[in-house]
């Protein structure tokens, strides 16, 4: 079996940068019209860098190449999670997890896969607020079936 590559779709990044600039263009414009120190000057400001931080994330999700989840023979391993390679042996279940119309895999591993670190006590309370496990992989970024990966 071969390395399945799975990477982000570059239209995540160009939305982001579509959404944001016509703030960022308002928000030089009400710089340039309105007078120093006036309430328009400073909502103008604020905009143009509130806005301007969501340019240089679009740009980076655009071209991004590294490869977001990658199969293989041996395991799964999904740069997010900031873990290991899962091996096949490890993954007891598999489920999809639909969080506000984010989609994840939720794997539950056995005692053998040991995690890099420990969950925080608040990000295991919300794991299991929205019933997930420790190791979820996210798929927003990717374009593929859901249920066909899982």
């Amino acid at each position: 079996m071969t390395e399945i590559k799975l990477y982000k779709t570059t239209t995540k990044g160009l939305k982001t940068i579509c959404m944001c600039l016509p703030f960022v263009a308002i928000g030089i414009w009400m710089i340039t019209d309105n007078p120093y120190g006036s309430t328009e000057h400073i909502i103008g400001w604020v905009s143009t860098c509130f806005f301007g931080l969501g340019l240089p994330v679009g740009l980076f999700h655009t071209f991004d190449r590294r490869p977001q989840i990658v199969i293989t023979e041996n395991g799964i391993w999904d740069r997010t999670t900031n873990q290991d390679e899962v091996k096949w042996e490890q993954i007891i279940e598999a489920y999809l997890l639909d969080i506000s119309g984010q989609k994840f895999i939720s794997l539950v591993t056995d005692d053998t896969f040991v995690f890099k670190k420990k969950p925080y006590k608040w990000a295991a309370k919300i794991n299991e607020f929205a019933e997930a496990q420790n190791l979820n992989l996210y798929l927003g970024q990717i374009n593929i079936d859901e249920l066909e990966l899982t």
